[in-house]
């Protein structure tokens, strides 16, 4: 069997930043098992598996451990690939997901990923998370992810949770945000996934659909530009269309050749 694959990173401009993520394309679906130890094998935060169906993408995403609901840095990279590799007419990519219809507007530099919005309620915390984390928030709300407000950048950069505590918690397969306004940008964060292979993913698109509508209402702003604050980092441009979120940002190839087994 071979199967093309290519490693983009997703949410940056260069190589070496951003989030990577491996895009393989299918012609039919593998079994679970094979998909899930393949994306062990490619050890990146997500590996994406497309199949093409009339004139959309099927699309799958699979950590290293497990298969998630909704991936936005490798949605990203799959329409990439797609724009970029094998169709550079394509100005649209529709994927077909667990999560829901997925379109994808691709322009000459940015990519726009349309995604559900998630917008967070007030909740009751487990305290072994608040227990990780050595500062308290101003404010702990959540949808799929727990998102922990705190006041200001520099706190979330410095921030350096305990995850032998984290760790106690299964949140598959959510996570645990920590965000704050940004100094040159609308809001900052971070993410980190308890009981997963790679703790601290460097962009997380996902994340953002329930940041863009907490952070739209907060500041009263449709429009933002938002920073993760991971080792690599990355940029997002990020609109609020209620119902709906849109995420976009660059993305480049860092390799590309063929899975053989």
């Amino acid at each position: 069997m071979k199967i093309p694959i290519y490693q983009v990173d997703a949410f940056t401009d260069k190589v070496f930043a951003g989030n990577p993520a491996v895009v393989c394309l299918l012609e039919n679906w593998l079994p679970d098992n094979l998909m899930q130890k393949i994306a062990l094998e490619n050890a990146v935060p997500e590996t994406a598996f497309l199949v093409p169906f009339g004139d959309f993408y099927e699309i799958r995403w699979f950590t290293p451990d497990i298969e998630m609901d909704l991936c936005g840095h490798a949605t990203l990279a799959s329409a990439h690939v797609i724009a970029r590799h094998l169709d550079t007419s394509c100005t649209k990519v529709k994927f077909l997901s667990n999560s829901g219809d997925l379109i994808v507007k691709v322009d000459d530099k940015m990519i726009t990923l349309n995604f559900p919005s998630r917008v967070p309620e007030l909740c009751d915390i487990p305290q072994l998370i608040l227990g990780a984390f050595p500062e308290k928030p101003i404010d702990v709300v959540k949808s799929r992810d727990y998102l922990l407000v705190y006041d200001d950048e520099e706190t979330i950069r410095n921030m350096k949770p305990n995850r032998d505590i984290l760790d106690q918690i299964n949140l598959d397969p959510g996570g645990v945000i920590i965000t704050a306004p940004g100094r040159d940008v609308d809001f900052v964060s971070r993410f980190f996934t308890p009981q997963a292979s790679i703790f601290e993913d460097p962009v997380t698109g996902s994340a953002h659909c329930s940041l863009i509508p907490y952070w739209s209402e907060r500041l009263g702003k449709k429009r933002m530009l938002a920073l993760q604050l991971s080792a690599r980092g990355g940029k997002l441009l990020c609109e609020d269309l209620d119902d709906r979120v849109l995420i976009s940002g660059e993305a480049v190839t860092y390799s590309e050749g063929l899975i053989t087994f």
